[in-house]
Protein backbone atom coordinates (compact mmCIF):
# COMPACT_ATOMS: atom_id res chain seq x y z
CA UNK A 1 0.00 0.00 0.00
CA UNK A 2 1.41 3.42 -0.90
CA UNK A 3 2.51 5.69 1.90
CA UNK A 4 3.42 9.34 2.15
CA UNK A 5 6.99 10.53 1.74
CA UNK A 6 8.66 13.92 2.11
CA UNK A 7 11.27 14.80 -0.48
CA UNK A 8 13.68 17.69 -0.09
CA UNK A 9 14.92 19.09 -3.38
CA UNK A 10 17.47 21.83 -3.95
CA UNK A 11 18.54 23.90 -6.88
CA UNK A 12 21.35 22.44 -8.94
CA UNK A 13 24.30 24.25 -10.52
CA UNK A 14 22.42 24.82 -13.79
CA UNK A 15 19.78 26.94 -11.99
CA UNK A 16 20.31 30.65 -12.67
CA UNK A 17 19.72 32.32 -9.29
CA UNK A 18 19.15 35.74 -10.86
CA UNK A 19 16.10 34.51 -12.78
CA UNK A 20 12.64 33.62 -11.46
CA UNK A 21 11.50 30.00 -11.78
CA UNK A 22 9.30 30.81 -14.75
CA UNK A 23 12.33 32.08 -16.70
CA UNK A 24 14.55 29.05 -16.07
CA UNK A 25 15.39 26.73 -18.96
CA UNK A 26 12.63 24.21 -19.74
CA UNK A 27 10.18 25.81 -17.30
CA UNK A 28 7.13 24.84 -19.36
CA UNK A 29 8.26 21.20 -19.61
CA UNK A 30 9.06 21.02 -15.88
CA UNK A 31 5.73 22.63 -14.93
CA UNK A 32 3.81 20.23 -17.21
CA UNK A 33 5.68 17.27 -15.70
CA UNK A 34 4.86 18.36 -12.13
CA UNK A 35 1.24 19.15 -13.03
CA UNK A 36 0.87 15.62 -14.43
CA UNK A 37 2.31 14.10 -11.23
CA UNK A 38 -0.17 16.13 -9.22
CA UNK A 39 -3.11 15.20 -11.46
CA UNK A 40 -2.36 11.49 -11.08
CA UNK A 41 -2.18 11.82 -7.28
CA UNK A 42 1.54 11.11 -6.94
CA UNK A 43 2.36 14.65 -5.73
CA UNK A 44 0.10 15.54 -2.83
CA UNK A 45 1.69 18.87 -1.95
CA UNK A 46 4.76 20.78 -3.03
CA UNK A 47 6.42 24.15 -3.02
CA UNK A 48 9.42 26.23 -2.07
CA UNK A 49 10.83 26.40 1.44
CA UNK A 50 13.82 28.46 2.47
CA UNK A 51 15.90 29.17 -0.63
CA UNK A 52 17.21 27.16 -2.36
CA UNK A 53 15.13 24.21 -1.14
CA UNK A 54 11.76 22.83 -2.19
CA UNK A 55 9.56 20.25 -0.47
CA UNK A 56 7.37 17.62 -2.11
CA UNK A 57 4.95 15.34 -0.32
CA UNK A 58 4.21 12.31 -2.48
CA UNK A 59 2.25 9.08 -2.29
CA UNK A 60 4.41 6.12 -3.31
CA UNK A 61 5.37 2.54 -2.55
CA UNK A 62 9.06 3.18 -1.81
CA UNK A 63 11.97 5.60 -2.16
CA UNK A 64 13.07 3.63 -5.23
CA UNK A 65 9.68 4.16 -6.86
CA UNK A 66 9.95 7.89 -6.11
CA UNK A 67 13.41 8.12 -7.67
CA UNK A 68 12.20 6.35 -10.79
CA UNK A 69 9.09 8.54 -11.07
CA UNK A 70 11.01 11.82 -10.65
CA UNK A 71 13.94 10.88 -12.92
CA UNK A 72 12.27 12.06 -16.18
CA UNK A 73 11.72 15.59 -14.80
CA UNK A 74 13.41 17.91 -17.32
CA UNK A 75 14.87 19.95 -14.47
CA UNK A 76 16.44 16.84 -12.93
CA UNK A 77 17.85 15.80 -16.29
CA UNK A 78 19.29 19.30 -16.84
CA UNK A 79 20.65 19.57 -13.24
CA UNK A 80 18.46 22.53 -12.36
CA UNK A 81 17.00 20.53 -9.48
CA UNK A 82 18.60 17.86 -7.27
CA UNK A 83 17.19 15.53 -4.66
CA UNK A 84 18.67 16.01 -1.16
CA UNK A 85 16.72 13.32 0.68
CA UNK A 86 13.60 11.17 0.81
CA UNK A 87 11.95 10.27 4.13
CA UNK A 88 8.72 8.55 5.16
CA UNK A 89 6.18 11.11 6.37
Amino acid sequence: MPGLFAIMLTRGPAYHTGLPMEEQAAWDAHAAFMDALSAEGFVVLGGPLDEPDLLLIVRAESPEAIKARLAPDPWAEMDLLRRKWIRPW
